[in-house]
């Protein structure tokens, strides 16, 4: 027993590397460097960095490492604006100056492509930067924790560690670990104000945070939404039902920032986080805030999906109209639609659209925001699109001469391609937030079809995440 467990100490000393010249970045914040023919993934570097590294993790055809001694910072660096950079993972690259983050994210796509799609690659357009690095998210969820995570100099010091509460971010891959955070730069105000106010009078009176081990606990999640015209939601879910205590709060930020436009609550007894099964409740205000996009309004409940980004998210849809150039007389597909967003964007340019959408809420946003801006010409169906995109529906609403694909991360269904095949439009939009999905469903596709236009779209600053968008066209 006793040589089994120094057997076990053994494997987990890992090797250390000298010198080591960070080349490139790659996805999830890490940056790659070789040693030999060993691909080594290093986290807390840019490329051009020369740094020793301490192995922490051997796969077969791989490593992963972290930083212990710099030689040489790099010149693609610059000074993180956020006091919790490296710890609470939000924002992986806001130590990479932004030209180099979009040229990462454009390398990240044409290198998907040409090593998976395996199609003749027409001319690459330049990534679209977001027009705003900070402050352009409209949507944040915080957790509550009745134990925050210590920094390295709090746990280093010789004074006792306090018993203190957060309200902020998960640490990555630690699901119980909870950074509390000052300011974050992704939200405009008054999104800190909230949080910290919120925070503030939690702790003054007592309420009980959140245990995300023993799921006892007051206070569960904090959401706050924000629209370009000004108006705000705020969602409060708690644990159990306490009208006294629940009353408390809700009534102390309804007074404390009448601006709110919607103030609501839920009660979650379950072992997750999420509310989208759950009934919400108003306190103040609507049950929806209304963001625009042009001439249109969007109406965004608690559980809408809208894109996070709104700005870059009215130039995202102005490329899909470009790459589809529409002539007025197309019956288009949008499939997987969500609240119908694209679908909305583009009704007014074509005969008729449809969308399709898994999630009937979101299918309920989607006419919504039809009657809202007085279009008449989509249809919305709800149900998955690999049982809709069937032979009987295109007969009842028409064959496509364009489909508009928006598909989660996971790409498309075979039975969805196979079906898109089969149905031949002219024209197929795919938009992407996966190079490596996108590539693999080009390839497939490339049975009847030709990729004529590729254009990366930075939707997410100080990330690895990047958008795409295709033209394909039939041969």
């Amino acid at each position: 027993m006793r040589f089994k467990k120094q057997q076990i100490l053994r494997k987990k000393i890992f090797p250390q590397y000298q010198n080591v010249e960070i080349l490139s970045a790659a996805a999830e914040g890490k940056a790659v460097a070789r040693i030999g023919e060993l691909v080594v993934f290093v986290t807390g570097v840019v490329p051009g960095d020369i740094v020793d590294v301490q192995i922490t993790k051997k796969k077969s055809r791989y490593q992963e490492g972290i930083p212990i001694k710099f030689h040489q910072y790099s010149e693609k660096r610059t000074i993180p604006k956020c006091e919790h950079f490296g710890i609470c993972g939000g924002c992986q690259w806001q130590h990479l100056k932004y030209e180099e983050q979009l040229f990462y994210k454009q390398q990240q796509v044409v290198d998907n492509l040409e090593r998976i799609a395996k199609v003749q690659l027409p001319d690459f357009q330049p990534i679209m930067p977001s027009q705003q690095e900070y402050e352009y998210r409209n949507k944040l969820e915080y957790s509550f924790s009745n134990k925050r995570w210590f920094l390295k100099g709090e746990i280093d010091s010789e004074l006792p560690l306090p018993k203190e509460v957060a309200l902020g971010f998960h640490i990555p891959e630690k699901f119980d670990k909870v950074l509390d955070i000052k300011h974050c730069h992704l939200q405009r105000e008054p999104s800190n104000k909230i949080r910290l106010a919120v925070k503030n009078f939690a702790v003054e009176n007592n309420l009980p945070f959140f245990d995300l081990k023993t799921q006892e606990g007051f206070l569960r999640t904090l959401v706050i939404r924000t629209t370009q015209t000004g108006e705000t939601m705020v969602i409060l879910t708690f644990k159990y039902e306490d009208k006294t205590l629940q009353n408390k709060l809700l009534q102390f930020i309804a007074d404390s920032f009448p601006e709110i436009s919607s103030l609501m609550f839920a009660i979650n007894i379950k072992l997750n986080s999420t509310f989208a099964d759950l009934p919400i409740f108003v306190f103040k205000g609507k049950d929806h805030i209304i963001e625009k996009m042009d001439n249109l309004q969007f109406k965004i409940g608690p559980k809408s999906f809208f894109q996070t980004n709104s700005k870059q998210a009215y130039q995202l849809y102005n490329l899909v109209s470009q790459f589809a150039d529409f002539q007025g007389d197309e019956i288009v597909y949008d499939l997987y639609t969500g609240t119908g967003t694209i679908a909305n964007f583009i009704a007014k340019k074509v005969k008729k659209v449809i969308g399709i959408e898994f999630i009937e809420d979101a299918i309920i946003d989607a006419r919504n925001n039809s009657i809202l801006n007085n279009i008449e010409n989509t249809l919305f169906y709800a149900g998955d699109v690999k049982d809709i995109l069937v032979k009987s529906f295109i007969e009842l609403n028409g064959k496509p001469k364009i489909i508009i694909l928006d598909p989660p991360r996971a790409g498309i269904h075979n039975d969805v391609l196979n079906n898109i095949l089969q149905t031949e439009p002219q024209k197929i939009i795919y938009v992407s937030c996966n190079p490596a999905t996108l590539s693999r469903d080009i390839n497939l596709l490339s049975a009847k079809y030709r990729l004529t236009k590729i254009r990366a779209v930075d939707m997410f600053p100080h990330t690895s995440h990047v958008e795409s968008i295709a033209l394909l066209e039939k041969f």
